[in-house]
């Protein structure tokens, strides 16, 4: 199981700081937030600037293997409204952040951005879906994936459980196009448990991506779920992708709820191995 953590929980942290101490920690790679990357406009990083990111997760010997919290910065984005400004001006900046992600070696984007996917008025999720297929075609033309993260409705109004997302992707029907799963989200949101879910969406090849947390919002292990359940089904239904470690509530700091969540999931790992 290859596990990444989400460099937000580190964030205080300069980039190269980030990447050494994931590695050190045994992490096996870096899923970035774009807002953390020192900038109110992460998707017109300079060319020297993503070759510095890119440079210090190799010497460090971790790669960026995604990017999420896609559409924190820059404020006021909307993939829903009708304001063909606005719109044009939040497509605009999803296209470039496939681009940073192929710029700083990732393989895949993950959108979440509740705030920037609200649904209020006709015609709301069909731009959403039209947004979705766009990020798609953007994400083949650079070799990436792009997932659509299913949020429970206390985050998002659109897209809430995984079998709509996997609807949503199905009728879109490109092959970039993917969905995943966040066990927060899921467990907090999702009628079924995280395990039945992995086990009915894994083999359909639509899942992408898992991030790990706790219902609670802290990392895996500091809290009342059992990931155990989690990795088995993983391994079981063949899963072959990164789950990303995703707290967001830090305890009692971020590179200790970093520490305790990679050293609990690979323990578990041993435990499963023997």
């Amino acid at each position: 199981m290859r596990i990444s953590l989400c460099n937000e929980v580190v964030r205080d942290l300069d980039f190269a700081a980030q990447c050494a101490l994931a590695a050190a920690l045994g992490y096996d790679g870096l899923e970035v937030a774009p807002f953390t990357l020192d900038t109110e406009a992460p998707h017109l990083l300079p060319a020297s600037r993503r070759v510095d990111l890119r440079r210090a997760a190799q010497e460090a010997g971790i790669p960026v293997t995604s990017l999420h919290w896609l559409l924190v910065a820059p404020a006021g984005l909307s993939i829903t409204s009708a304001d063909p400004a606005l719109r044009a001006r939040t497509l605009d900046v999803m296209e470039r952040l496939v681009g940073l992600a192929a710029d700083l070696g990732a393989t895949l984007l993950v959108h979440g951005s509740p705030a920037q996917r609200r649904v209020a008025a006709d015609g709301d999720a069909a731009r959403a879906e039209d947004a979705m297929a766009r990020a798609g075609e953007w994400a083949a033309q650079h070799g990436l994936t792009y997932c659509l993260e299913p949020l429970d409705s206390g985050q998002a109004n659109w897209c809430t459980t995984l079998a709509e997302a996997a609807v949503i992707v199905q009728r879109i029907g490109h092959p970039a196009l993917r969905t995943m799963l966040d066990t927060c989200a899921a467990g907090n949101g999702e009628a079924d448990s995280v395990v039945r879910l992995l086990e009915r969406w894994v083999p359909t090849g639509l899942v992408a991506h898992v991030h790990l947390n706790d219902r609670n919002k802290r990392g895996p292990g500091q809290g009342e779920d059992r990931f155990g359940p989690v990795l088995a089904a993983l391994r079981r239904t063949g899963y072959a992708g990164f789950c990303a470690v995703e707290p967001f509530d830090y305890v009692p700091d971020g590179p200790t709820s970093a520490a305790r969540a990679i050293g609990y999931l690979r323990a578990l790992q041993e435990d499963d191995d023997q």
